[in-house]
C-alpha cells in the first residue's frame, strides 16, 4: 500500500487534515509518521490510516495501531467514544482509545486487524462466524438501557425511508411517482414504521454488518463503525447482519440463524417476540426498512458523493425488497410498484 504523507507526491492537492494529523501523531511518540497508509475505505467523511508502532512500544501497543480522521462539522467523536464505551463495558471487542483529540476529529485507536467478516466468510465457516455475531449482539442488547442513546423514533424511521424516493426512484430511475403511486407507497411506509415502532427498544448498533465486524483469533468479532448508535427495535442489528447488503444466504440458513438468535435472546431474558412466526415477521419487516433506506444511501453516495463503488450492491438489497414485499400482502402494492418503475426507467447502465 503506498504512503498516505500530506507531502506525497501522488496527491493531486495539499491535504490540509492530513498534514495536521501527520504534526498531531508526530507529537505523541508512539508511531513512525511516515508509515502512514490507507487503512479502509468508509461510506462517511471520516478516513482511516494504519501506522507503524514506534519499536520501543511494540510489547505495549502492538505492531501497528490505526489514526481515525473525522473533520467535526461532518462527523461525531463524542458520540463514537461514548458507544465504544458501552460497547467495552459490554464484553465486546472494540478498538481501545490510545490518544485522542477530539476538538479536531483525531483519534489513535488499536488495530483489530485487516480481516472483515466479509473477507473472511464462506459456506463452511459461516455457522461459527455467525454464532460470534449474534453473541457479540446479545451481550450488547443486554447492556441496553433507555435515555443513553438517541430514540430510534417515528421521525427517524421516515427520515431514512424516505431516501428511497428521493435518491433511488427520483435521481436514480429518474422517474417522479404520480399521485396513486405515492398512495400506495405511503401505505407500505406506515405499515413497515408501525411495525417497527411495536418491537421492544435495545440498543442499536445500526451497522452491524459483515463490512464493520473484523475477524479475530481472540474476542471474536471486532466491532467498527459504532458511533451511530441508537435505542431502537430488537431486530435491526440482527437484520442487518443476516439480510446484509454486500453478502447473501440461502433463506433456510437466515432462518436457522434467526431461530438460534431467539431462542438465546429469550433464555437470556432479552424482550423478543415470543412467538417465533410474529419475530420472525418483525424481523423481516425490519430488514426491510433498513433496505429501501440502503437503496436510497447507495445512490446518494454515487450522485452526491461521488462514490459509485455501492451501486454494485444495488441488485441484491433489490432482490432483498422483492422477495418481502411478495411474502406480506400489506407490502405487494411495493412489489408492484417496482415492477412499474423498472419497466418505465430509462437505461442508466446499472443493472437491477
Amino acid at each position: 500500500m503506498s504512503l498516505m504523507s500530506p507531502n506525497s507526491p501522488a496527491c493531486a492537492a495539499p491535504d490540509a487534515r492530513l498534514a495536521q494529523l501527520a504534526l498531531w501523531l508526530g507529537s505523541l511518540g508512539l508511531v513512525q509518521v511516515d508509515s502512514m497508509r490507507a487503512a479502509s475505505a468508509d461510506a462517511s467523511f471520516r478516513r482511516y490510516f494504519r501506522l507503524d508502532v514506534v519499536p520501543a512500544m511494540h510489547a505495549k501497543l502492538g505492531q501497528t495501531l490505526v489514526a481515525m480522521d473525522a473533520p467535526p462539522e461532518r462527523e461525531n467523536v463524542p458520540a463514537f467514544l461514548h458507544v465504544a464505551g458501552l460497547l467495552l463495558e459490554a464484553g465486546v471487542s472494540v478498538p481501545a482509545i490510545v490518544a485522542q483529540d477530539v476538538p479536531r476529529g483525531f483519534l489513535l485507536l488499536s488495530d483489530l486487524g485487516t480481516t472483515t467478516y466479509l473477507q473472511r466468510l464462506d459456506a463452511d465457516n459461516a455457522a461459527f462466524m455467525y454464532s460470534d455475531a449474534l453473541d457479540a449482539l446479545i451481550k450488547f442488547q443486554l447492556h441496553s438501557q433507555s435515555g443513553v442513546l438517541p430514540d430510534y423514533d417515528r421521525a427517524f424511521i421516515m427520515r431514512e425511508l424516505n431516501l428511497f424516493p428521493e435518491w433511488f426512484i427520483g435521481k436514480h430511475l429518474g422517474l417522479t411517482l404520480d399521485t396513486k403511486q405515492q398512495a400506495a407507497l405511503d401505505a407500505v411506509f406506515e405499515a413497515i414504521a408501525a411495525n417497527n415502532l411495536a418491537q421492544q427498544q435495545v440498543f442499536m448498533h445500526r451497522d452491524f454488518h459483515s463490512r464493520n465486524l473484523m475477524f479475530m483469533d481472540q474476542g471474536n468479532p471486532g466491532v467498527l463503525d459504532f458511533q451511530d448508535a441508537v435505542y431502537g427495535p430488537i431486530t435491526y442489528d440482527l437484520g442487518s447482519l443476516l439480510r446484509d447488503a454486500y453478502i447473501q444466504w440461502d433463506e433456510e440458513m437466515v432462518l436457522d440463524w434467526v431461530v438460534r438468535y431467539w431462542q438465546r435472546a429469550k433464555q437470556l431474558g432479552l424482550p423478543v417476540n415470543p412467538d417465533i412466526d410474529a419475530f420472525y415477521r418483525d424481523f423481516e419487516f425490519m430488514a426491510l426498512q433498513r433496505h429501501l433506506k440502503i437503496l436510497g444511501i447507495f445512490c446518494r453516495l454515487n450522485y452526491r458523493d461521488g462514490k459509485p463503488v455501492y451501486m454494485g450492491d444495488l441488485p441484491t438489497v433489490l432482490d432483498y425488497v422483492r422477495k418481502t414485499a411478495n411474502r406480506y400482502t400489506v407490502l405487494k402494492p411495493l412489489a408492484r410498484l417496482l415492477e412499474t418503475l423498472e419497466d418505465k426507467a430509462p437505461q442508466v447502465g446499472y443493472t437491477f
